[in-house]
């Protein structure tokens, strides 16, 4: 692959810094934009030589401008992710969606920059009618006053303008739907590290015997968790392989229930627990899980089954390496 220079919004965040490190080691240059607001510089401490970094707003065209100009391709990555603030702030999810892929569109076709590489969700399935899921599934905002689904609808908007502007104006453009990546570092916000820490405090009140553990849901909800070195891989083989206006699943098809999976949580800090059931937030969804045979048909072949890849985060948020997050 040749060598290119490449802008990653939200690069500094836990999946665009895991990329921004992939492409440096590959030996492409790289521009990262991000305000930090939930990123973090420290992601990219081991290349900060060689990393140009700009600290700045999506939502400020002036700033997206200069930040694409001399580039020959965007990874757009910059959204406010974490299910608490689909809730709490929809409308701020909804404005930077919405204004950085407005801004990040304009600036390509003012500066001639050919290549957009827009980073969507399995949100914006919400509950899709087949699970499995493959990319041909409708796209659907089923409660408009559910302040869940900015979120999902912000990533609607975007894969549209994304397709409309980029069969006409771009010369690649690939969409990717990332379904439940994990990883060391990857927040607060996200199922696994929220019972990871949830079960270093519970340890501590029960220094031994079972641990009663309310969840949200019954339990039997599912989902496909993907370890960030695999989803890292499958975006690389899309810059290689993934067709023009493409729209491909990365993640696993290893689905399990968030019951089990609040168990295997505790089994890697050698704790049993008893499930307290709790009442499921409107709008979630109960089952997640992704046909990957799209990507897989390139080459793509995930290496790090939720038995490896689990106990190496819940192990981590349990370490000198966590430091609680101060503010958002």
């Amino acid at each position: 692959m040749r060598r290119k220079h490449y802008l990653v919004t939200g690069g500094t965040g836990f999946i665009g810094s895991a990329i921004v490190r992939r492409l440096v080691r590959d030996g492409h240059k790289i521009r990262v934009l991000d305000n930090n607001s939930r990123g973090a510089a420290r992601r990219l401490a081991e290349f900060k030589d060689d990393v140009e970094l700009i600290v700045g707003d999506i939502r400020d065209p002036v700033t997206v401008a200069n930040a694409v100009r001399g580039t020959d391709g965007v990874h757009h990555l910059a959204f406010i992710n974490g299910t608490e603030y689909f809730y709490s702030v929809p409308e701020l999810v909804l404005e930077v969606g919405v204004k950085g892929i407005i801004n990040v569109i304009d600036s390509c076709l003012k500066y001639n920059v050919g290549s957009l590489f827009l980073a969507s969700s399995s949100e914006v399935y919400q509950s899709p009618p087949d699970v499995p899921t493959d990319e041909t599934a409708p796209l659907i905002v089923p409660d408009p006053t559910n302040p869940r689904f900015s979120y999902g609808g912000g990533k609607i908007a975007s894969e549209l303008l994304t397709i409309n502007f980029g069969r006409k104006y771009f010369e690649r453009v690939i969409i990717y739907r990332p379904h439940n990546v994990y990883g060391p570092d990857m927040g607060e916000q996200h199922v696994i590290p929220q019972f990871a820490l949830r079960l270093k405090q519970l340890c501590s009140v029960y220094s031994k015997g079972t641990i009663p553990f309310p969840i949200q849901g019954t339990g039997n909800e599912t989902r496909a968790f993907c370890f960030i070195d695999d989803f890292v891989d499958g975006v690389m083989i899309l810059l290689e392989s993934g067709q023009h206006i493409g729209i491909y699943h990365i993640g696993t098809t290893e689905e399990i229930a968030v019951a089990e999976l609040a168990r295997r949580v505790a089994a890697c800090l050698e704790r049993e627990l008893v499930i307290v059931p709790g009442e499921r937030p409107a709008g979630s969804t109960l089952r997640r899980c992704p046909d990957i045979a799209k990507l897989t048909a390139l080459g793509y072949s995930p290496k790090v089954p939720l038995r490896q890849g689990l106990p190496i985060v819940t192990r981590w948020y349990n370490s000198d390496l966590y430091q609680p997050r101060v503010g958002n």
